[in-house]
């Protein structure tokens, strides 16, 4: 088993949250099958972005945090790139989203996003900055990472974790069961997703106050 920092978290699938996260999930949780909940948020150029701007192509919506050593994992071994490159060969709009608040780990200015984005070779769609957690309370998202599935008439298809193993261990990428991807190939070739809800782990995401 890995060694899991003290801000980390294996987390359960949606319906069984710990209780401790309930407070900062008040809202109705999102669902497969449904509407996938709506949201605007400024990237790391300062365009605001929304959801409903990609009605008609998949979308998938990555958490991260750039210290979490989960959240590195996939990065370090160029997972995390891979697939954002294999969805944009494919027409899927990839959105990694930053959730926390200024002065917790993981928050990240537009120019330190960019900077990330460039020294990681990564390749998402835009960098979504969401410092008062608005998108992340709209999904319930608990972990970095945590992944969404969005098919193109704005449906949640999936929601959960990236992979099967869930460790800090770059070795374990090789061997892990791609979830996500899984997902979103199904998505995007119109097949039903098999494991729509999965276990998430990662990072546990400090939410903002609530406004």
């Amino acid at each position: 088993m890995a060694l899991i920092s003290r801000r980390a978290t294996l987390a359960v699938p949606l319906g069984a949250i710990l209780m401790p996260l309930a407070p900062r999930l008040a809202m109705a949780a999102p669902a497969i099958g449904a509407a996938a909940p709506a949201f605007s948020a400024p990237d790391q150029d300062g365009q605001t972005r929304s959801l409903a701007d990609y009605r008609g192509k998949v979308v998938v919506l990555e958490w991260t945090n750039h210290d979490c050593p989960f959240v590195k994992k996939h990065y370090g071994s160029n997972n995390m790139q891979a697939l954002q490159r294999e969805a944009a060969a494919k027409g899927i709009v990839w959105l990694s989203i930053a959730s926390s608040p200024q002065g917790e780990q993981g928050h990240v200015t537009p120019a330190q996003a960019k900077a990330l984005t460039t020294e990681r070779s990564a390749a998402p769609a835009a960098v979504l900055l969401d410092p008062q957690s608005r998108i992340a309370r709209a999904y319930a998202a608990t972990t970095t990472p945590h992944m969404y599935v969005i098919d193109a008439e704005g449906v949640l298809r999936y929601m959960g974790g990236i992979d099967s193993i869930a460790s800090n261990r770059i070795d374990d990428v090789a061997k892990a069961e791609p979830l996500a991807k899984n997902a979103m190939l199904a998505v995007a070739e119109g097949r039903p997703v098999a494991q729509a809800v999965t276990r998430n782990y990662g990072c546990a995401i400090k939410y903002a106050p609530a406004a």
